[in-house]
């Protein structure tokens, strides 16, 4: 179908990849990945034909089979105009329409012949081969087609008739990707295709895949979607491409053992060269030896070095473990939102308490980026309001972060103004972990791309004491790998956090609570997006039991639906306590508020240290402590509790 043989390509004086030999198979179902740099969306170009840079290929050659028709996706830069979103996706059946019009020619004709002429016999004809053609390639079903398609990606009936040119790059994208689609190419190159979907779209658009009836390569920084989708991975490493059968999950392990492979054999080999050069060093002048020394001489000289490659420069960050805040961190009561007509949120109300950590999700347009503007202050409401609780502190990552920066600044020196107190060199060595080594510390942000911006705009927060976090997007211009960082540190950050993500993987690992912005609504779901789904789809919004399948068993202070509460004694069944009780008990919550906290804390670090095993002595001994952690942190929440309903019932006496 198509082959590379000893393909190679240079960028400059970088050598992106070499001597790579590729079948593709007529039922390819491949993702291209690797880390970024390494000539992943280049090759997608060289397979595509479209790569113009230095005529294509350096090395090696390429083979097509002829009439193989190929589809190729880019990541950004595809520009639509003049016609409507409808024949603009019907543009890609010119051949079909023109045929659709051949045939009403006939028909007409046909119509005004005389049946017993040669002419009407000679039409008849045309029209019966035309027609074949024409059903066999669904030629009556194009609308239905290109509908079907459209609303997949998302667009809505108004929309189909709108003019191509009205819509912002990312739909533009969603645009091109419908055509593609309906046009079936016998292979299909995808770049990112899902950089502009949102979660339902990108469902459907895996559902179109699993049935594609032909073959395609993708690039995706989506972990999930890669699961769903492919049955083979290449990676591009070591300036080489490694093959790799089953999805991504899969993809990981076979790495692992591979590495775990080459690295058992890296130590035979050196353990071989040390005895055969310890064998030449001893006897080298002995002339009775003479004979064997040369021997190994030459046996060690035919030894094919083994290397191994340093792996790629990976993120690594923590977020910084904040001050603790109270345990409501945000009251949101009949909130409302609009912009001119347009009513975006209707009477919404919820709470927010510390340790959530809640993904909204809803298509685009739906609200979840106001939504998320206005819990963060950048916005206000149009009625209702949103009080945060005690001692909360909100930073705010917006997706086009990096547009409030200031091109003129230089990187350290910005972020040296952001946290004066902290010093110089930990703030290099922090912007080494965010991939700006050495004098890329000193450029200007403005010469940086999009993503690099928001990969150090990511930096910045880091350096904020913030115990309430509100994420939009932090998963753009993040690859695989620096995504599952990101994942790591969110998981172990004890604030709170709330996110808009379009990243499957990462909200099913992330999330405590699901807000879905539907209709001008929030509905609340406990759970991350695997229950959310199945509670969606049983009606059972904060209600109803989780599926035992997934293994989620939620924490009950933070997730869980809220209890039942039972009927408030009246006031005069409750027995007052003296002022110095009661100012005891008051000691004692605000000590359990901030105790409980540390706690967590506490439990995180231990579980962090756990994951790295340095004896089975040390082992032992932190899983007891993390044992009692547990328990005192059971305690002291059952203790707290216990002191809430109490101090509450006092407050109604008094």
């Amino acid at each position: 179908m198509l082959q590379l043989s000893g393909a190679g390509k240079r960028f400059g004086t970088k050598l992106l990849f070499e001597n790579v030999n590729w079948l593709i198979t007529p039922d390819e179902r491949t993702a291209l990945v690797g880390a970024n740099g390494t000539g992943k969306s280049t090759l997608m170009k060289i397979l595509a034909g479209n790569d113009s840079h230095e005529g294509g290929l350096d090395y090696g050659v390429m083979h097509v089979t002829k009439g193989m028709s190929i589809g190729y996706l880019p990541q950004d830069g595809l520009s639509l105009s003049g016609r409507t979103v409808f024949e603009e996706c019907l543009s890609v059946f010119d051949e079909l329409r023109a045929m659709e019009t051949e045939l009403e020619g006939l028909y007409a004709a046909l119509a005004e012949l005389d049946p017993e002429s040669a002419e009407y016999q000679t039409a008849a004809d045309r029209f019966s081969e035309i027609d074949s053609r024409f059903s066999a390639n669904d030629g009556y079903a194009l609308d239905v087609k290109v509908g079907t398609v459209l609303s997949g990606l998302g667009f809505s009936k108004e929309d189909w008739q709108r003019r191509t040119e009205e819509f912002s790059g990312g739909w533009q994208m969603r645009i091109a990707l419908a055509k593609l689609l309906l046009q079936k190419p016998d292979l299909l190159l995808l770049d990112e295709p899902t950089n502009h979907l949102d979660l339902e779209t990108r469902n459907w658009l895996e559902d179109y895949l699993r049935t594609y009836p032909k073959g395609f390569i993708l690039i995706s920084h989506d972990r999930y979607f890669l699961d769903v989708t492919v049955n083979k991975i290449i990676e591009i490493w070591n300036k080489n491409i490694h093959v790799y059968h089953g999805n991504y999950e899969k993809y990981l392990t076979q790495k692992a053992e591979r590495r775990a492979q080459l690295e058992n054999a890296y130590k035979n080999q050196r353990d071989q060269i040390e005895h055969l050069e310890a064998f030449i060093s001893r006897f080298r002048y002995q002339a009775t030896k003479a004979k064997q020394v040369q021997s190994r001489i030459k046996e060690l000289e035919k030894i094919e070095r083994i290397e191994i490659p340093e792996d790629e420069p990976v993120i690594h960050f923590t977020f910084p473990q904040p001050p603790p805040s109270g345990r409501t961190v945000v009251e949101v009561n009949h909130l409302s939102k609009d912009y001119g007509p347009k009513q975006v949120l209707k009477d919404v109300s919820f709470t927010i308490d510390r340790g959530d950590r809640i993904a909204l999700v809803g298509a685009n347009g739906a609200g979840k980026s106001t939504l998320i503007r206005m819990l963060s202050a950048q916005e206000g409401p149009t009625s209702g309001s949103i009080k945060l609780g005690h001692n909360v502190l909100a930073e705010y990552f917006a997706q086009d972060q990096y547009k409030v920066l200031n091109p003129e600044a230089r990187m350290l020196d910005d972020i040296s103004g952001t946290a004066p107190k902290i010093a110089q060199t930990e703030l290099r060595s922090l912007l080494g972990c965010f991939l700006f080594s050495g004098d890329d510390a000193f450029k200007k942000l403005g010469v940086l791309s999009g993503g690099e911006r928001n990969r150090y705009a990511l930096a910045r927060i880091l350096v904020s004491p913030a115990n309430f976090l509100l994420l939009d997007e932090p998963t753009n211009h993040l690859d695989l790998r620096a995504k599952d960082v990101l994942l790591e540190a969110v998981s172990s950050f004890t604030g709170t956090v709330i996110f808009v993500s379009h990243d499957r993987y990462f909200i099913d690992r992330v999330a405590t609570r699901v807000f879905e912005v539907e209709g001008g609504h929030v509905h609340v779901y406990p759970g991350n997006y695997e229950d959310y789904l199945y509670r969606k789809e049983n009606g059972q919004a904060m209600s109803g039991a989780l599926p035992s399948s997934n293994g989620f068993k939620p924490p009950a202070a933070v997730i869980a639906p809220p209890p039942v509460p039972e009927p408030v004694k009246e006031a005069k069944d409750v027995k007052r306590v003296n002022p110095i009780k009661l100012k005891q008990m008051q000691d004692r919550f605000w000590f359990l508020e901030e105790e409980i906290p540390r706690l967590e804390s506490s439990i995180s670090t231990t579980e962090t240290a756990l994951g790295s095993f340095t004896t089975s002595e040390e082992t032992h001994r932190l899983s007891r402590e993390l044992e009692a952690l547990r328990a005192q942190h059971a305690a002291l929440s059952s203790e707290w509790e216990e002191l809430m309903v109490q101090l509450e019932e006092q407050s109604a006496v008094l």
